[in-house]
């Protein structure tokens, strides 16, 4: 080939050992880290502007001239990266990198395409020849909601009591030391020191009095122990408990409660006021119980010993009792306000996290950290009003049993020089009244803890106590078999008081579709609400087959209805799991029909993990078309009678809508359909059209008899048709045939049964009908590559189009078969972790040694959720370039890995 005169800036790496000739220029360098048995090997591939040179097998240098070729191309799967150089038309050199090296193999084909097309190539630094195992630097780095939660101990009684007697036995060994001091000070220490008594006896006498109390401190020790064990265990039992019932009564509430609610503020109920709740009843609420109680026994054993002294002891009780019943309702009232404003914080959360494109969008990062800014400071205002109360409160109660203790002394004292009391007897009441004073001190400071449960109980009792406004029936009528009529009689709705919907009647056939359309605020979406029966009508009535809705079973009645909305939600989760949410354990054959009838079934085969690749939160890996294909699959899995489709199509492009127009047309065959446009194009094949203005019906019919009435309906095809004239999204254009691929006829796809596959000597793998069926290049894609890989294998071919389908690998001959596994074998690369040497962890990031079946190998993982656990106990770990390992079931490697992957896990 004929190269520009001018010469281009030579690539400032100088390839180790190749020699270049006077002129030669190096205009890109390419190092693939894959051998040709795809396990780690390091290679290079060099360009110059007057030849290809690459290293063999053995090391040694090999050249292709350019001339009028070589050609190169490049492709990615599934972490796999393939750059073939074709000398006309036929493979001669295949080179495989992992997605560390994709840039460079990217760039290597772009030099190329320069150099043959004589312009100027853009250098770009090369990597060092060992850069696959440089790792990077680490950057630097108790009132009347509390005696509601009572009910939640009924199913752990047992338990319960057997918590509370530990907690009795613990205390009554508490009260035993002191009491041993007694006899200690006035048998043997005051005697001895007037020589009353013999050494040796005195010393045995000390010796058994503290034996007695090693073992009484032993005997307490251990029943502390497991009074905590057993309630500690069950305190969280009744703390999870709380956060189910909470969360299922939410589950049940009408869609109207959620209207008025905050996302934020209701996760922190859950969450953080369950965490104090839990606080309070594994820490709080023991302590208390066994405070009460070891108060009662020392002032029961105080009055036993002097009942004067006793009395004196007790006399700061009652001030300090009377400062709790003061205090309390302030700091329940500051609680309970913290806890708004903690919710205030959360809702800002919940809406910038999930919102960060848009915030980003339009440059407001600022003014969304001065609002987190200012939720924060509330918090710290409201906190330290409620700080400034409690600090004031507890070291007052220090204060009054100091004071108590002075009494004591001086009590004490008097009688003592009277001879009233013994000094044991003083040294005893002293330890006792030590005690109680520290109860009633620790007393005190659970006041904060009591008052901050106390709030959270009630904002989860708020909840809890909600009633659904859309209720069961009391004997609710069987609907096993729905035909789909669905009529509106003379139906009105509210929103608050604003009338929705005013006296709106129409009728649709069973398997028939109505198109509603309308201003926006005309109560079109009303009307899927209201079929759907997330509200109640205000009046009249909603029938499906002759039956009031408000007398069938919730849960029975929706398992007959699909719906498909203008933004599809798909959950965090595989595409798997999203497209077969409504019908959980349904089998792969079923998914992937309803995926096929979706048109999802090909962009889904081209993700790396196919029909296992995560969605990512809300279906944010996904475009808007493929979020909506993969909703019209879930519709489609649970095998509605009766199909709603909300502006399904109206926020995509017209390619896209073209796309999710034909996988409608699937779904809507057989089915009772009402479909909501403001795109009236897209509702020319329904039945009936049905017109609102105002919440009213304004007119009821086929398209060409509104048309020809000239009415409202009219006038929105005329606004529309005047809106597209004039560049805005009216009536779609006619797309050309190869905007929009067509869907591969039933006759070209190929049986299992009848499917031949075999390999050239290239490493193509082709597939054909029988023996003297046509033969068609195709490539293989596992549906379920990591929770079901050897069935649903897909052939695709090269318009991306599926051509058989293989169930079972046992379905094939055994030629096909291995053609078939030799083909998985070449298009995949995942390596499997045999062993774990070393991680090396900081922060959330980690850098791991471990060897592969493939070879030794180190890769750095920037966060924690890039190691996912799959169900059936296997690991997938995804490194900082986008590769991915497979870690077997921690039965299957050795102790040490074992512990490795423990820490992740």
């Amino acid at each position: 080939m004929t190269v520009h005169s001018e010469p281009l800036p030579p690539h400032p790496a100088s390839p180790s050992g190749l020699e270049l000739a006077t002129g030669e220029l190096v205009r890109a360098v390419f190092r693939p880290d894959l051998d040709q048995g795809l396990g780690y090997a390091m290679g290079e591939v060099v360009l110059t502007n007057e030849r290809l040179a690459y290293r063999d097998a053995h090391g040694a240098w090999q050249s292709l001239e350019l001339g009028e070729g070589p050609e190169v191309w490049h492709r990615e799967h599934a972490g796999l990266g393939e750059l073939c150089v074709l000398a006309p038309g036929q493979p001669l050199l295949r080179f495989y990198h992992t997605l560390a090296e994709a840039d460079a193999a990217t760039h290597f084909v772009e030099s190329l395409k320069a150099v043959r097309s004589a312009s100027r190539a853009v250098p770009r630094p090369p990597r060092p020849i060992n850069d696959e195992d440089a790792v990077p630097e680490p950057a630097s780095s108790a009132s009347m909601p509390l005696f509601r939660l009572l009910a939640f101990t009924r199913p752990h009684f047992p338990k319960v009591a057997l918590g509370f007697a530990l907690t009795l036995a613990t205390t009554v060994a508490g009260l035993i030391p002191p009491y041993l001091t007694m006899p200690l000070v006035d048998e043997v220490l005051v005697p001895s020191q007037s020589h009353a008594v013999e050494l040796r006896p005195a010393l045995q006498q000390v010796a058994l009095y503290l034996g007695g109390l090693a073992l009484a401190a032993v005997v307490a020790w251990l029943l502390a122990w497991a009074q905590g064990a057993v309630l500690a265990n069950v305190t969280e039992r009744i703390s999870a408990d709380l956060r189910n019932r909470t969360f299922s009564h939410l589950q049940r509430l009408s869609l109207e409660y959620f209207g008025g609610k905050r996302t934020g503020d209701l996760i922190a109920r859950i969450s953080s006021d369950t965490d104090h709740l839990c606080s309070f009843l594994s820490d709080t609420l023991i302590d208390f119980i066994t405070d009460v109680l070891m108060i009662a026994g020392t002032a029961t054993v105080l009055f036993v010993l002097d009942p004067m002294l006793a009395t004196a002891a007790l006399l700061s009780f009652p001030p300090i009792a009377w400062l709790i019943v003061r205090i309390r309702g302030r700091l329940s009232h500051g609680f309970l306000r913290s806890g708004r404003v903690w919710s205030a914080m959360t809702n800002i959360l919940a809406d910038t996290i999930p919102g960060i494109r848009v915030v980003k969008a339009f440059s407001q990062e600022q003014r969304e950290i001065e609002r987190f800014e200012k939720a924060n400071e509330r918090i710290v205002e409201i906190n330290n009003r409620n700080n400034a109360l409690w600090t004031f409160f507890w070291p007052v109660v220090a204060l009054l049993n100091q004071i108590g203790l002075l009494v004591v002394w001086a009590v004490g004292a008097w009688q003592l020089l009277h001879h009233h009391i013994t000094v044991g007897v003083l040294t005893a009441f002293i330890a006792y009244i030590g005690r109680f004073y520290t109860r009633v001190e620790s007393m005190s400071r659970m006041l904060t803890a009591t008052q901050r449960a106390s709030a959270g109980a009630q904002r989860l009792f708020e909840i809890l106590d909600r009633v659904p406004s859309v209720t069961e029936p009391r004997e609710p009528l069987p609907l096993d078999e729905v035909t789909g009529r669905i009529e509106f009689e003379r139906v009105s709705f509210r929103y608050g008081s604003r009338l929705v919907l005013d006296d709106v009647s129409f009728t649709v056939e069973p398997g028939k579709m109505v198109g509603i359309v309308g201003h926006t605020g005309s109560g079109k979406s009303t009307v899927a609400n209201l079929i759907c029966r997330f509200y109640d009508v205000a009046a009249g009535a909603v029938r499906v087959d002759g039956i009031d809705i408000r007398r069938l079973s919730i849960h029975g009645y929706r398992r007959h209805i699909g719906i498909v909305l203008q933004d599809p939600f798909l959950f965090f989760g595989t595409i798997a799991e999203n497209v077969s949410y409504g019908l959980p354990h349904a089998a792969g054959e079923l998914i992937l029909n309803a995926a096929r009838g979706a048109r999802a079934h090909e962009f889904v085969l081209k993700l790396p993990e196919a029909y296992d690749s995560l969605v990512g939160e809300r279906g944010q890996s996904l475009s808007g078309g493929e979020r909506q294909r993969i909703a019209i699959a879930r519709a489609i899995l649970v095998d509605p009678r009766i199909l709603i489709l909300d502006e399904a199509t109206s926020a995509v492009d017209v390619q896209t809508e073209r796309e999710i127009q034909r996988a409608l047309d699937n779904v809507v065959a057989g089915r009772t359909t009402i479909a909501i446009a403001h795109r009236l194009s897209t509702l020319r094949k329904a039945d009936l059209l049905v017109v609102l203005k105002d919440g009213k019906v304004a007119e009821v019919g086929p398209h060409a008899e509104l048309m020809a009435k000239d009415g409202e309906y009219a006038r929105l095809q005329k606004a529309q048709a005047a809106h597209s004239a004039s560049g805005g999204a009216g009536e779609l254009p006619e797309l050309a045939p190869e905007i929009v691929e067509p869907e591969l006829p039933d006759e070209q796809r190929i049986p299992t049964s009848e499917l031949v596959l075999e390999n050239d000597d290239h490493g193509q793998l082709w597939a054909q009908k029988g023996e003297g069926g046509e033969r068609v290049a195709v490539r293989v894609r596992r549906c379920f590559p990591l929770t079901d890989p050897d069935h649903f294998l897909c052939l695709i071919d090269e318009r991306g189009r599926e051509r058989a389908c293989v169930e079972e690998l046992s379905a094939l001959s055994e030629p096909s078969r291995q053609a078939l596994v030799d083909a998985l074998r070449r298009s995949e690369f995942l390596p499997g972790i045999e062993r774990i040497d070393f991680v090396q962890v900081e922060a959330t990031r980690s850098e791991w040694h471990v060897t592969t079946d493939r070879g030794a190998r180190r890769f750095v993982v920037e966060q924690e959720d890039h190691i996912r656990k799959l169900e059936d106990g296997r690991h997938l770990i995804t490194d900082s370039h986008g590769m991915r390992y497979l870690v077997p079931v921690p039965e299957r490697l050795d102790p040490r890995s074992r512990r490795w992957l423990s820490r992740f896990s």
